[in-house]
């Protein structure tokens, strides 16, 4: 089988190199064009690119997928199907159109819960119970194909979603290559009318923490804005970043008010405090928490107050 595989980001390389260590001919990849990253702000190709080159795959890095001179190329190509892991872009029509087995997706939740962009973000913060990834075939509507397979991953409560993402990247790899193994004879099932949920990329906005709310709601929300875009509060006007905290068995501070110890730094909540475990004040580089704690020239008794909500 003639394989063009689809991704962008580093969590895509698990299925990539296993699917060129397999059976099945690997012909091509797909990647966002390179992107201006770090101080140089130079163009730099994704995770996959870098890849591919390495190992001598053929790239091909289309604005967007709807170009005619990218569709040209995919008809060349005449691969049987093609795969998809966090590629980045819609695809339209008459391209899901090309391959003869169509286009197969693996997304990082359990369809139809969470479609979109950010499943396993979205799994942390409401607090679910279990994760998983779904492979399916791709329609025109977001995340709405058919399912071939699924596999469930349960949660420990703990994780961040980078974390999450790299688990079931992890995990989802060897089932987008069993589902492509069996495309030739697969009958995918219609995802169901009820349970749908949408995960659209998390906001800055969203990420903003409101200490009056309840402490394990912030917890979720603090790992599940982990790396990106890291949960935020102010502290004297400036951003500060919270990348890992963890809820206490206790309720002895206000909201925001913070408690700064050797050992450990408390902020109070909405209920029980929370214990800051890594954070980044503004213009400084992500330390432990009690470090900067350490490096406090003057003494601070709490964050400000956000907008709507206590401090």
């Amino acid at each position: 089988m003639r394989v063009v595989f689809a991704g962008t980001p580093e969590v895509a390389l698990p299925s990539l190199a296993l699917l060129a260590a397999s059976e099945l001919d690997l012909i091509a990849v797909v990647t966002r064009p390179d992107a201006a990253r770090g101080r140089s702000n130079r163009p730099v190709p994704s995770p996959v690119a870098a890849w591919a080159a390495e190992h001598g795959v053929a790239v091909l890095k289309p604005e967007r997928p709807r170009e005619e001179a990218f569709k040209a190329q995919l008809r060349t190509l005449a691969p049987d199907a093609c795969a998809v892991v966090a590629y980045g872009a819609l695809l339209p029509q008459d391209v899901l159109d090309i391959p003869r087995l169509g286009w197969v997706n693996l997304h990082f939740s359990l369809l139809p819960r969470w479609r979109g962009a950010a499943p396993a973000q979205r799994t942390i913060i409401a607090g679910d119970a279990v994760a998983g990834a779904t492979t399916f075939r791709i329609v025109k509507e977001l995340d709405a194909g058919p399912v071939y397979r699924t596999v469930t991953h349960p949660l420990a409560g703990t994780e961040t979603a980078g974390a999450l993402l790299a688990a079931l990247a992890e995990v989802g790899a060897p089932l987008l290559l069993d589902t492509l193994r069996a495309l030739e004879t697969a009958v995918p099932t219609p995802q169901p009318a009820d349970g749908v949920t949408l995960a659209p990329k998390l906001t800055p906005e969203e990420a903003r923490l409101d200490w009056s709310r309840d402490g394990h709601a912030l917890d979720r929300l603090i790992r599940g804005c982990s790396p990106e875009p890291m949960a935020w509060t102010t502290l004297g006007g400036e951003r500060f970043r919270v990348a890992l905290a963890r809820p206490t068995d206790a309720a002895t501070l206000p909201p925001g008010g913070l408690s700064l110890g050797k050992r450990a730094v408390l902020v109070g909540t909405g209920t029980v405090d929370l214990e800051l475990l890594r954070v980044q004040p503004q213009g400084k580089r992500e330390m432990a928490a009690t470090d900067w704690a350490r490096g406090l020239r003057e003494p601070v008794e709490s964050f400000d107050a956000a907008p709507g909500g206590s401090a």
